[in-house]
């Protein structure tokens, strides 16, 4: 099979959002770790994903978050670093409706780089009742016009066919 279509995605986020998760289950195997233990993902981690006649890059960024420390500096700076050149980005976020400080910081990144981007709500099994997810929604559509929002349990799968297609 010849591939037709070709490109770099960057995941971004706070720490402990999901991210290395999703990654994990777009590519269909473990290829970053995975633990609830804030700051694992140090360092910028890319895995290929392929599906039909495309192909993706996804880069896994250490969560961005204000830093304390000089390690904290070098994450941060990797997050921002691996922005620029990417075809676009995934902004991975907790089903909380409202847009903390890092997202906007985030945000107002992804602005500059003038890429698509796409609001993945994630951990949405921890939420009982689906209409609770519009808020979430509404808080971020009204700071940023995503090219389109995905909510997804990472963990369990649930919405993940539908961002990878």
């Amino acid at each position: 099979m010849e591939l037709k279509k070709s490109g770099m995605v960057a995941l971004l986020g706070r720490p402990n959002v999901g991210k290395s998760t999703l990654m994990n289950k777009l590519v269909g195997e473990k290829v970053a770790i995975v633990t609830d233990k804030p700051q694992t993902t140090r360092r910028r981690l890319c895995a290929v994903a392929t599906h039909g006649e495309s192909q993706i890059v996804l880069v896994d960024t250490p969560g961005f978050h204000k830093p304390r420390s000089r390690l904290g500096e070098y994450m941060t700076r990797v997050t921002h670093e691996s922005v620029a050149g990417v075809d676009a980005a995934l902004l991975v976020v907790e089903p909380e409706p409202r847009v903390g400080k890092p997202e906007a910081l985030l945000i107002e990144r992804l602005r500059a780089e003038k890429v698509p981007v796409f609001l993945i709500v994630n951990k949405i099994d921890t939420v009982a009742q689906k209409d609770l997810l519009l808020p979430v929604i509404a808080a971020y559509r009204a700071v940023y016009d995503f090219a389109e929002i995905f909510p997804v349990s990472a963990k369990l799968g649930d919405g993940v066919s539908d961002l990878r297609a």
